[in-house]
Parts: structure tokens; C-alpha cells; sequence
């Protein structure tokens, strides 16, 4: 009996990758310290949604250059000044409130004007930016508030009150909006990552490094990481990804919340 003969293999099938995720079509997006870092990433993601992206950050030229790039809005603007964050739009359906700074040094030696800084920054201009953006999400119907935390808004490390204290006001300000914004279809939340790779974060490796009279190598393994069970940066990506989650279909319920990317850290 002849043995039928297996047909040769042929080319393997085209696979046609899936359209883009356009579930932010038609939306509008207020990201802050955009510019670069997870604000960058958040806005890149935002945008290849589909939404509209106002990005706002101090660093004219690469706002203006990332905004061309990705179809949004540049909007030049130091957060640090009151009247300037009241000129932002107050028509965003989404906004991403990212922007910070750090300062490392002891309480006793922590100057206080840097401390009103990282705070005017990091807490007050959410809160200014929510305050004039929240009646067009109510009346729309729907909006989405996503608050770069950290980590350090649910732990803290010495020589960082400043930062420590904002994230934990940051973290303190989503709730109360997660509380306040529900009946009208809006959410609030945080997302807290352990230490990413952006450029805040190599300037904390060389200014731990001359506080704690190590090498930038130490400070990474044996300071950033020491706490997380993986042993790795972050990426901006990430982030971005857990911001666009959160922004995106089937998360209406989730709000209050604050979504922890520590690498196992806060397991500890």
C-alpha cells in the first residue's frame, strides 16, 4: 500500500497585526512634565489611542518637538507658578498629572524654599489643574484622572520629605476626587512605581551617591533596589501602559485606587 506523501510545508500565513487601539478617539488629554520620562511615554501612548494631547512641561523645545510629533498641543508652562497653571485648557477629558522633582537631603538641612517648590509642583498644580478641568469632565459625562505617584507615596526613605510628603498629599487628593467625581462618571486614581529609568532618577543615583559617600553603581543595588525583588529599572513604557489601562474600556469601576509597579517592594 503506498503511503500518501505529507505535502511539503508552504510559506507561512500573513499575519496582519491588529489595528491600533483608538479607544481614546476623539478625547482630549492634559499630560504635565511631558516631555520626557514617563510623561513622554504617557503621552506617546495617550496619543496613539487617539486622544489629544496637550503636553505641557517648562522645556519649550522639546514639548513643541514632541507634540509635533505625536499631532497635540505644546503648552510651555512653569507649574511652579499659580497664574500659569491657571492659563493651561481646562477642557480635558483626561489629564495625567506627572510632573516632579526631587531634592535629597536631611530634614535638618533640607532648605525650605526647595521644600515649597516640590510641593507648589507636585500637589498644588494637580490640584489648580483638577480644579478648572473637573466641571467640563461632570458635564461631559466621563472623564479619567491618573496621578503619577510613586512608591514613595505608600513608603517612605530618609532624606526625601519633600518628595515623600507631596507623593503621600498626591496620593491623599486622588482619593478625595476618586470620592467626589464617581456620580459623574469620572475616576481617579494613582499609579506608583518604584524607581524608573528616566532622567530624574540619574540625577537621584549621583546625588544619593555624594550623600551617602558611595558609587553610583552601589546606589542603584544596594539603595533604589535594595527593597525590590526585581532587580531592574522600571522602563517609561511601563507606566504608560498602566496610565492607558486605566484610561481605556473596562476600568469604569476602578478608582480610589493606586496601582502599585514596585517590583515586589511594598511586598516587603
Amino acid at each position: 500500500m503506498e503511503t500518501p506523501q505529507r505535502p511539503e510545508p508552504g510559506p507561512a500565513p500573513l499575519t496582519v497585526p491588529p489595528p491600533a487601539d483608538r479607544s481614546l478617539a476623539g478625547r482630549t488629554a492634559l499630560v504635565t512634565g511631558a516631555a520626557s520620562g514617563i510623561g513622554q511615554a504617557c503621552a506617546q501612548a495617550l496619543a496613539a489611542a487617539g486622544a489629544h494631547v496637550y503636553v505641557v512641561d517648562k522645556a519649550a523645545d522639546a514639548a513643541e518637538e514632541l507634540a509635533e510629533r505625536i499631532g497635540g498641543t505644546a503648552w510651555v508652562v512653569d507649574l511652579s507658578v499659580p497664574e500659569a497653571v491657571d492659563s493651561l485648557p481646562d477642557d480635558a477629558d483626561l489629564v495625567v498629572n506627572n510632573a516632579g522633582l526631587q531634592h535629597v537631603a536631611p530634614v535638618h538641612e533640607f532648605p525650605p524654599d526647595r521644600f515649597a517648590l516640590i510641593h507648589r509642583v507636585m500637589v498644588e498644580a494637580p490640584f489648580r489643574i483638577l480644579r478648572r478641568t473637573l466641571p467640563g469632565m461632570y458635564e461631559r459625562g466621563w472623564g479619567r484622572v491618573v496621578n503619577i505617584s510613586s512608591v514613595h507615596g505608600l513608603r517612605a526613605s530618609p532624606y526625601k520629605s519633600a518628595y515623600v510628603s507631596a507623593k503621600h498629599a498626591l496620593e491623599g487628593l486622588s482619593k478625595v476626587v476618586a470620592l467626589e467625581a464617581a456620580p459623574h462618571g469620572v475616576t481617579s486614581n494613582c499609579v506608583n512605581p518604584g524607581y524608573v529609568r528616566t532622567p530624574l532618577v540619574e540625577n537621584q543615583i549621583a546625588a544619593q551617591a555624594r550623600t551617602h559617600g558611595i558609587t553610583e553603581e552601589e546606589v542603584v543595588g544596594k539603595v533604589m533596589l535594595e527593597r525590590s525583588a526585581i532587580k531592574r529599572l522600571i522602563e517609561p513604557e511601563d507606566v504608560a501602559g498602566a496610565v492607558l489601562w486605566l484610561c481605556g474600556p473596562g476600568t469604569s469601576h476602578i478608582t480610589g485606587t493606586s496601582l502599585s509597579m514596585d517590583g515586589g517592594w511594598t511586598a516587603n
